[in-house]
């Protein structure tokens, strides 16, 4: 996610972009209210259409994070400042309001316990939550809170982007250095090179466990180096300067991301009609790093590029957009799974009440990340970004 306090001059400021960080936004939140149907507490007698409309969504929706990453790509690479300029402008404003916002989480289900809530309460917000979690205890908070430099607890997984994020600002200026003196074809090799690699997860699956030098003891295989979310980092940059009439985008887009949607949709299916399966199985055609998740998140940055905003009031929407976006990302996973018991408890139809959820949860969060910042001005910064 390129993160929303970077201010680019009126001179310098790209509008569709600003339409991609839309589209990334939305999608992460309607991505995260597909949790309460992918992963549905108990039972129910519509049990197979609540998982069928969470599998269509939530393939769907895979583009959400390719598409933050690649924002970050078409916008930072290369890097023009020194690194430790780089570092302090950006870090800090990622690293604080991401530690408040992991400890409320963490803090919510003991929040609850002192209400007297029934335990049940945190599977509405957390559909993820285990038996520890349902103790409403103080001390199973503190131990979540404490393992916060180690990694996400259950009850903040949106939390696993900030460390990439991190890693990400961490490792840009050393990338940029690269990408500054590179050539079009060096960059597209790199890309092809990454192209690779995003079908290992099927071969690991699929063949073997090791391929091109890793085993037992290495991890680090003949492609590592192009391997991840760095990839995303250099298609933003270079797609950003890559121009395609509407007819080409959409000739090249539509059969493309149908494909990938047919096999990450069909992929997970299938997944979840085997007797057994483990987290890493469940998760197999979802990874964001895979060939047909960005089959899908290319057409969709293109045909973004293709939107022409001329209202001035959209504009100043989508230029407070990014302003609030890391707020959102930060506030709106306390909001999807109640927004789903919502739209359920109105009797909105099973097919859309995901996009519906997320339209009151990103809408809610949106307003809440606002209310902040007009309150407390730039402090705010320490909040929500």
């Amino acid at each position: 996610m390129k993160h929303p306090s970077t201010k680019l001059s009126q001179k310098d400021h790209i509008v569709w972009l600003d339409v991609v960080r839309l589209i990334a936004m939305f999608t992460v939140v309607c991505c995260h209210c597909t949790d309460p149907f992918n992963f549905y507490p108990g039972t129910a007698p519509n049990i197979d259409e609540i998982k069928f409309w969470g599998a269509a969504y939530g393939a769907f929706l895979r583009p959400c994070v390719p598409l933050f990453v690649m924002i970050t790509g078409a916008l930072l690479l290369p890097v023009r400042e020194e690194a430790s300029v780089f570092y302090k402008k950006r870090i800090p404003r990622v690293l604080f309001p991401f530690l408040i916002w992991s400890v409320l989480y963490n803090l919510f289900p003991w929040v609850t316990g002192l209400l007297g809530l029934n335990p049940n309460v945190i599977l509405d917000f957390f559909p993820y939550a285990g038996e520890d979690v349902m103790r409403q205890s103080l001390s199973v908070a503190i131990e979540y809170i404490l393992q916060i430099p180690f990694n996400f607890s259950i009850l903040a997984v949106h939390m696993w982007y900030i460390y990439l994020l991190i890693g990400l600002y961490l490792y840009l200026p050393v990338f940029s250095a690269w990408v500054e003196k590179a050539s079009e074809r060096a960059k597209l090799w790199f890309l092809m090179a990454w192209g690779v690699t995003l079908l290992i997860p099927y071969y690991n699956y699929f063949v073997s466990g090791y391929l091109w030098g890793t085993c037992s003891w290495n991890s680090f295989g003949m492609f590592y180096a192009f391997a991840g979310f760095n990839g995303y980092l250099l298609l933003g940059h270079y797609l950003r300067n890559l121009d395609w009439s509407l007819s080409k985008t959409l000739a090249i887009g539509i059969p493309m991301f149908a494909v990938g949607y047919t096999v990450t949709f069909l992929g997970f299916r299938y997944i979840t009609s085997l007797p057994e399966y483990t987290d890493e199985m469940l998760e197999l055609f979802f990874l964001y790093c895979s060939l047909n998740v960005v089959m899908m998140t290319i057409p969709v940055f293109m045909l973004a590029k293709k939107v022409k905003v001329r209202s001035e009031g959209i504009k100043k929407a989508l230029a407070n957009l990014t302003l609030c976006g890391f707020g959102i990302y930060m506030v709106h996973y306390f909001l999807t799974g109640p927004s789903v018991v919502l739209v359920r408890a109105i009797g909105i139809p099973i097919s859309i009440q995901i996009p519906i959820a997320a339209v009151i949860a990103f809408g809610t969060s949106w307003l809440i990340v606002w209310a902040i910042y007009r309150a407390l001005g730039k402090k705010a910064k320490y909040i929500v970004g």
